[in-house]
């Protein structure tokens, strides 16, 4: 990342290594900026990385050229904002037919629409629901269920959904999380699951890696990373998530003190500027990657002294 006229270049991801296995849902999460939704467009091929490798594999076990990920690989994706999903001027229903065509799905206009309609009933919807209406008619909670159903009609082995709940009403994320817990049980579809919000993240992942400028510091069980953080900035986050008593303070405080550039320049652990435990040598080298109790942590506080 970077320009003509700066001096600066900075890289988006870093040393970032995970697998999202069938049946699973694997979170990636941290404060926006850290490169979660970089990787994501890596997945997806939108983004060509610069070093390193991508493996994708088909349901068959035969592995997948990544210039045809979308079509081969069986992989969709569902965005933040479900309003920019859509065009306003185009009717929902033309999209759904529009997708079995481009993928070779279509075997005459009932069937489709049989297809469109046992799709769409997976979310809690209906083809009668649907047709002939334009996205300024629904809810971003029924469009977002909508996105997803689309996702859904090439039979995907992996969905990505970055910031799927974050644009729509508290009142109905729950039914979209537990949409994606569905899919992994009756289908056997694997998700990764971007998200800043580490609640909805410890109900509906199985798996999680924390993020912060680029790297991966912390990855393992949900339950284990998000009750039992080891990392300093995992730490923080879990801190920074509201208690229902309004009493409550943080027991720590810690201060952002410096630019978001300088994070990502920083030589040593990206986090040193923040920690409330630096050590000297955190400013100099790279944490190395540690595997404490099944869990991974880029972090200096477990090496053995």
């Amino acid at each position: 990342m970077g320009s003509l006229i700066s001096r600066f270049r900075i890289t988006a991801v870093s040393h970032v290594s995970f697998r999202a296995r069938p049946a699973e849902i694997f979170g990636l999460a941290g404060e926006s900026g850290c490169g979660k939704t970089t990787v994501a467009r890596m997945i997806l091929g939108f983004e060509e990385p610069t070093s390193g490798k991508i493996t994708y594999w088909r349901k068959d076990g035969a592995q997948v050229d990544r210039r045809n990920v979308w079509r081969t690989a069986g992989i969709q994706a569902v965005f933040q904002n479900p309003f920019e999903t859509f065009n306003s001027l185009r009717q929902v229903d033309r999209y759904f037919f529009e997708t079995l065509h481009n993928f070779g799905l279509t075997q005459g206009r009932k069937k489709a629409k049989e297809r469109i309609d046992e799709t769409l009933r997976t979310v809690g919807l209906s083809y009668p629901e649907v047709a002939g209406r334009y996205p300024s008619e629904f809810s971003g909670g029924q469009l977002q269920r909508i996105s997803i159903a689309r996702a859904l009609l090439t039979n995907p082995s992996l969905l990505i959904a970055d910031e799927p709940v974050s644009m729509v009403d508290a009142s109905i994320r729950i039914s979209v999380v537990n949409l994606f817990r569905k899919l992994k049980e009756e289908q056997g579809m694997s998700v990764i699951y971007i998200t800043h919000d580490l609640a909805t993240a410890y109900y509906v992942c199985d798996w999680i890696t924390i993020m912060f400028r680029g790297n991966m510091v912390e990855m393992g069980k949900a339950e284990e990373i998000l009750m039992r953080p080891r990392h300093p900035y995992t730490e923080l986050l879990r801190e920074s998530i509201p208690e229902a008593d309004p009493k409550q303070r943080w027991q720590r405080k810690t201060e952002i003190i410096e630019l978001e550039r300088e994070e990502y320049l920083r030589a040593g652990c990206k986090f040193a500027g923040r920690c409330p435990q630096v050590m000297d040598k955190c400013k100099r080298e790279i944490p190395p990657d540690l595997e404490v109790d099944g869990v991974f942590v880029k972090c200096f506080l477990y090496v053995q002294r």
